[in-house]
């Protein structure tokens, strides 16, 4: 669900629905995770994007392309209210969204960091930044930070081959990196200097 912070405004997305109260993760402001009304939204906006399109299998993928420009990702809920709508099996839907790498079943955080694994990034040690990156957030590959903060992806190339290795903080290409600069360019974006 989309949070937005009563203090400071900055918005994320919050996963673990079993919590009463929540922290923002740019303020600290401790605050109530409002799942009431919540879902009566979640709900709106779902039959809205949903009553744009012909109740056919054909309408598939560009319903899932807007439901993920909306909420970031593909619920689980929302995917069982489109395969009712389109009178499909949820394996169906699961099936076409995982076969396109667009489509996303978890949040993304604030920050995509995506690391450079193409051949002149791999000849000079991209599984090593790759690694350093991983341990200074905590997370695997493909996986989102639990203050929703970061999100980490491996990609084949990011055209910066000179720079090589490099990583890519959201439309930041940063290069020649070592593990150290990895680490403090990513402790740069947690304190928010850049």
């Amino acid at each position: 669900m989309k949070l937005e912070c009563d203090n400071c405004g900055h918005e994320w997305f919050y996963q673990d629905e079993e919590e009463d109260m929540v922290l923002c993760p740019e303020c600290q402001n401790e605050m109530k995770a409002s799942l009431e009304g919540e879902s009566c939204s979640l709900e709106r906006d779902v039959e809205g994007v949903l009553e744009t399109y012909p109740s056919q299998p054909s309408s598939l993928i560009p319903i899932l392309q807007e439901i993920q420009k909306k909420f970031g990702y593909l619920p689980r809920d929302v995917i069982e209210d489109i395969a009712e709508y389109l009178e499909l099996p949820v394996s169906k839907i699961y099936g076409v969204a995982t076969f396109y790498a667009q489509f996303r079943f978890e949040p993304l955080g604030d920050h995509m960091i995506r690391v450079c694994h193409g051949t002149a990034c791999h000849v000079k040690g991209a599984d090593k930044i790759g690694e350093a990156v991983e341990n200074k957030l905590g997370i695997e590959t493909g996986e989102t930070t639990e203050d929703g903060q970061f999100t980490l992806e491996r990609v084949a190339c990011l055209g910066c081959c000179s720079l090589a290795p490099v990583m890519m903080v959201d439309d930041t290409a940063h290069g020649d990196l070592t593990r150290e600069k990895a680490k403090d360019i990513i402790e740069k974006y947690k304190e928010g200097e850049t």
